[in-house]
C-alpha cells in the first residue's frame, strides 16, 4: 500500500460535474465554457508555451554565451574517495576502470578523471582517463603509477 492506493472515505467523496445537461443543473447550455471563442469549440487543444500570440517568454528572453558541443565530460574523481574506499576493502591497490564501475564510483560510459583533493599514502597502480598535475604528484609520492586510457 503506498499512497497512490488512498482513497477518501464514501461521504467526503464529490460526484464529478456533468456539464451540458439542461440549464437547471448550472452548467447547462454553454457547459461553462464562456460565449465565443477558439476554447469554446469543441476539439480545443492547448499547445504548451502557446501564449495567445503574443511573443511567448521563451523568445523574448535574450540568449547568451556559448556552448562547445564538442567538449569532453569527465566524471571526477578524488584520491580522497579512492582511499576510503581501498580502507574499506571495496577497492584493491591495482584499479582499472572495471573495478571503479563495479564500486559504482563512475558509470559505464563515463570518462574519469582523477583529482587530487585529499591525501593518500598507499601504493597505487590505477588507471584512468585523464589526471590533474596534483594528482599525478600524490601518486607517484606514495610509489604508485598511473596509467591513461584512450577515450
Amino acid at each position: 500500500m503506498d499512497l497512490s492506493n488512498l482513497k477518501a472515505p464514501k461521504p467526503n467523496q464529490k460526484n464529478k460535474k456533468r456539464v451540458g445537461r439542461g440549464v437547471g443543473s448550472g452548467t447547462g447550455r454553454k457547459s461553462g465554457r464562456g460565449q465565443k471563442g477558439q476554447k469554446s469549440i469543441s476539439g480545443y487543444t492547448h499547445k504548451p508555451h502557446f501564449e495567445g500570440g503574443q511573443m511567448p517568454l521563451q523568445r523574448r528572453i535574450p540568449k547568451f554565451g556559448f556552448k562547445n558541443h564538442f567538449r569532453t565530460e569527465y566524471k571526477a574523481l578524488n584520491l580522497e574517495v579512492v582511499d576510503d574506499f581501498i580502507e574499506r576493502g571495496k577497492l584493491e591497490t591495482t584499479i582499472t576502470l572495471d573495478d571503479l564501475r563495479n564500486a559504482g564510483l563512475v558509470g559505464k560510459q563515463e570518462l574519469v578523471k582523477l583529482l587530487g583533493r585529499g591525501e593518500i599514502d598507499k601504493k597505487i597502480d590505477i588507471e584512468v582517463h585523464a589526471y590533474s598535475k596534483s594528482a599525478g604528484e600524490k601518486v607517484e609520492k606514495a610509489g604508485g603509477t598511473i596509467t591513461t586510457i584512450d577515450k
